[in-house]
């Protein structure tokens, strides 16, 4: 190549050499040199709970992803008021999951029990932006259905109880398994000192373990009684944050944001 010839093809050198050398992105991906970001989204909360579910996401994920924490205790707030998920509700969820996604989020984990129907109902809109909106209690429902007939549903609040049973009977129907399952209220249990919670749980758990094969907790907050009733009852007691994470990591995984262990 003489020198006339090489200044005259040096601009398209330069284009190939800067192309090689950078970060390509492609559409819905995000660049590679940057740390994923996952997002913790809550209802009620306490600051038990918030250390459950942070130690979980390190035991499961290491350092390999940061962690932004929303909280919404007027969801939950109105939930109870009503019994149920109005209109109001919904929305304000789903305006954060939005706000999540535009701060960034790769994947968003919904920690409340009470609003899994509204993480069910925005699962296209999931797929449609590629950020996963995850269930909690999805993962752990599927496992309750893998390892039992009879499944019972405790939780401290009415509003937990039937989405739960919700997502057991849809995964249920999903995995082609008939099941039963059984709603348990520990009324008046919400907020109690963590002793006379164990003493009223062992108490309700005791009318129904008979009559079920699997234990399941609907809220996470709950999870530092589950090898106490395992124990009492010698039953199977699933409870999260454990498979909340899980499903977290395998949706990383699937997005490719992480890679899988040998």
């Amino acid at each position: 190549m003489n020198v006339q010839s090489f200044w005259q093809k040096l601009p398209v050198i330069v284009i190939i050499l800067a192309l090689a050398t950078s970060t390509v992105n492609l559409y819905g991906q995000q660049n590679s040199n940057r740390k994923v970001k996952v997002a913790f989204v809550y209802t009620g909360t306490s600051p038990e709970l918030v250390e459950y579910m942070e130690r979980e996401l390190k035991e499961q994920l290491g350092d390999q992803v940061e962690l932004m924490n929303y909280a919404v205790p007027s969801v939950l707030e109105k939930i109870r008021k009503t019994g149920y998920v109005t209109a109001n509700p919904a929305a304000e969820m789903v305006g954060t999951y939005m706000d999540a996604v535009e701060s960034g989020a790769d994947a968003i984990l919904n920690i409340c029990s009470s609003v899994g129907d509204v993480v069910h109902s925005v699962q296209d809109l999931s797929k449609y932006i590629g950020v996963p909106i995850v269930m909690i209690n999805e993962e752990m429902c599927r496992e309750a259905v893998r390892k039992g007939n009879k499944i019972a549903v405790i939780a401290t609040l009415p509003t937990s109880i039937e989405p739960t049973k919700n997502i057991i009977i849809r995964v249920s129907r999903e995995m082609g398994k008939h099941v039963e399952v059984t709603g348990v209220l520990i009324d008046g249990a919400y907020g109690l000192e963590q002793e006379q919670f164990k003493a009223r749980l062992t108490a309700e758990t005791e009318k129904i373990a008979g009559q079920v094969d699997v234990i399941v907790f609907a809220q996470g907050s709950m999870a530092y009684c589950e090898k106490l009733i395992a124990d009492r009852f010698q039953k199977l007691v699933l409870s999260n944050p454990y498979f909340g994470v899980k499903a977290l990591k395998t949706a990383l995984i699937d997005k490719g944001l992480i890679i899988k262990p040998e």
